[in-house]
């Protein structure tokens, strides 16, 4: 099966973003993250797509463009928290590398207040819709899920490299790094 050496799947705030960066970095592969390819595929921000045509149109717009990464995209690719969620996007994830990056209700709430720009937790609760949307998509993230993995403890790079040893994939040698000669 073609497509990408890693997914990266998980609720809001998980870090799926940072740590598929230092991830791809780590395995000399590209990186992309759904939200930026949908971006790039209509022109416009997520949050503008929401307000003008409604999050059905957002999903398959979504939908679409995770159908042609699955096929194109061979690096590590991370995925906006909903995007599993309909049934055909589900379909395609199913057998595939996914990792799930599970994060704590008070890492969440802790990450969460440093951002702005999430459509789905608009309102005078976030976390309470924080809340609802982990236990609404948990089943069909643990579903899905080949590995999981604790992405509320340590850095981005400490969870890359949790990801590497739970996988067992090999970082490429760096040829243009020397090596110290010692006299």
């Amino acid at each position: 099966m073609t497509g990408p050496l890693v997914i990266l799947m998980g609720p809001m705030a998980a870090g799926k973003t940072a740590v598929g960066r230092s991830l791809a970095a780590r395995l000399g592969v590209p990186f992309a993250d759904l939200d930026a390819l949908i971006v790039d595929e209509d022109g416009r921000p997520i949050p503008e797509i929401f307000a003008a045509d409604g999050e059905p149109a957002f999903r398959a717009l979504e939908a679409q463009v995770l159908a042609r990464a699955l096929a194109e995209h061979e690096g590590v690719l991370a995925l906006g928290g909903g995007a599993p969620m309909r049934p055909e996007s589900a379909a395609a994830l199913r057998g595939r590398p996914v990792v799930l990056l599970e994060v704590s209700e008070h890492v969440a709430e802790r990450r969460l207040s440093r951002g702005v720009g999430r459509p789905m937790l608009t309102g005078e609760d976030p976390m309470a819709r924080w809340r609802e949307l982990a236990a609404e998509r948990g089943p069909t993230y643990r579903e899905l899920a080949a590995h999981r993995i604790d992405a509320g403890r340590g850095s981005p790079a400490h969870v890359a490299r949790t990801i590497l040893r739970t996988l067992q994939l090999q970082t490429p040698a760096h040829p243009e790094t020397p090596e110290k000669e010692t006299p």
